[in-house]
């Protein structure tokens, strides 16, 4: 009995195995599953892992590409009614005095500062080469004068003999001809004097116009060569009427007209006004620089003015300029003119042509370019462009404004 039931056990035991090993090969193609998604989910982590490195490393490179920029916004002037341009005072006319003869000078008679009068007598000059021309010339001149009186004598001699057939029609014809080229000489002669006596003339040097002297190069003794070749021997001014130039904004031009009186101040004089008178324009605008420029005449018969002064030019034009004020720091130099950088909502740089009036130091009046709601870059960049992308940096309390100091960009 027991050896029928181990046969028995046995007999089971061989019918279960072919189950396990069933078993254990779904277990196995279960963890080999497990361990497949595993390594596939390990790869996708990492995959998704670095492309999010890459997009932040990108994203940061990008921007740290954008340039920070610290801006201003431009303060609003109050509108006032004149507009002061500094100008220069120059002498109305105002010219060199060259000799126009070879010598050497005997003296001067007027010296810097003297005031002249048209033809007054400014210097002698020695000049014996000329006067020896012009005896010279003198004396052939009286040579051909004599023998103009003995050709004329001949001629008429001669017609009278060829009346009467005495001489042929040639011979007559000759001594006419004789006659005639002894006048033509006689003719060249006195040019030629003449023309010596106009250089002998020269030793004496006038005024060419009333005004004063402004500078004397010459002393007795010294070599006079003739004209712009040789040394110039005075400057000569008209000051009684002075002339000022100003380069009025553009802004400004429509109420600039010729015979409208301006006031000239001079810092050595304060208190102290000189009417002046716009005598002529250009009327042209300088592209350059968005200005037109202007003549003014100040009267100075006092001569209280002198030319080379420095002065403000007081024009009173009706303000209807929206002015605003920068600091001097934001300005951009490049070759077509003056810029400003401005700064849109979507962060984009504009670069805006300016018109620039007063300069107060730190600080331009700006005619025209920049509204006062519009941000503008200080310091900027030489390599900042037009439509280029840029941040805006959090200015602290203080930094920033017209007039004071702002940290470079």
């Amino acid at each position: 009995m027991p050896t029928e039931v181990s046969n028995h056990v046995e007999r089971d035991e061989e019918i279960e195995t072919p189950h396990a090993s069933a078993r254990s090969v779904r277990k196995a193609l279960v963890v080999a599953a497990v361990i497949l998604v595993v390594l596939i989910l390990s790869g996708a982590a990492t995959l998704i892992g670095r492309h999010h490195d890459e997009s932040v490393l990108a994203k940061d490179t990008e921007a740290s590409a954008i340039p920070t920029v610290a801006v201003v916004r431009p303060t609003p002037e109050k509108p006032d009614d004149e507009i002061v341009l500094p100008g220069t005072l120059q002498a109305f006319v105002e010219s060199p005095i060259y000799a126009r003869t070879n010598g050497y000078l005997v003296r001067w008679y007027k010296d810097i500062g003297s005031r002249v009068k048209e033809g007054e007598l400014l210097a002698k000059i020695d000049t014996p080469e000329v006067d020896q021309e012009l005896s010279q010339a003198r004396a052939n001149r009286e040579q051909i004068v004599a023998q103009l009186k003995l050709a004329k004598i001949s001629a008429e001699r001669w017609e009278n003999l060829r009346k009467t057939d005495s001489v042929s029609q040639q011979e007559a014809d000759q001594e006419t001809s004789g006659y005639q080229q002894s006048q033509a000489n006689l003719l060249a002669s006195d040019a030629n004097v003449r023309r010596l006596e106009q250089l002998e003339s020269f030793k004496n040097v006038y005024a060419p116009f009333t005004g004063v002297l402004t500078r004397r190069n010459v002393d007795p003794g010294a070599l006079i060569n003739a004209g712009a070749t040789g040394k110039e021997m005075f400057d000569m001014a008209r000051t009684d009427v002075l002339r000022v130039f100003v380069n009025v904004p553009q802004a400004y031009v429509p109420s600039v007209r010729v015979g409208m009186e301006t006031i000239i101040t001079l810092q050595e004089m304060p208190g102290e006004k000189f009417k002046g008178k716009v005598a002529r324009t250009s009327e042209s605008i300088d592209p350059a620089t968005r200005t037109l420029l202007t003549e003014i005449d100040v009267p100075n018969a006092d001569g209280r003015l002198l030319p080379g002064s420095f002065g403000q030019i007081h024009f009173s034009v009706p303000d209807n300029v929206n002015k605003v004020t920068i600091p001097v720091n934001a300005m951009l130099f490049r070759q077509e003119g003056t810029r400003v950088a401005v700064v849109d909502q979507n962060g984009i740089v504009h670069l805006r042509p300016i018109s620039i009036g007063r300069d107060y130091g730190a600080t331009l009046e700006i005619l025209g370019g920049v509204d006062s709601n519009e941000q503008i870059i200080i310091n900027p960049s030489d390599s900042l462009e037009e439509g280029q992308k840029v941040r805006i940096a959090q200015s602290r309390s203080g930094e920033g404004q017209p007039g004071q100091g702002a940290p470079r960009s």
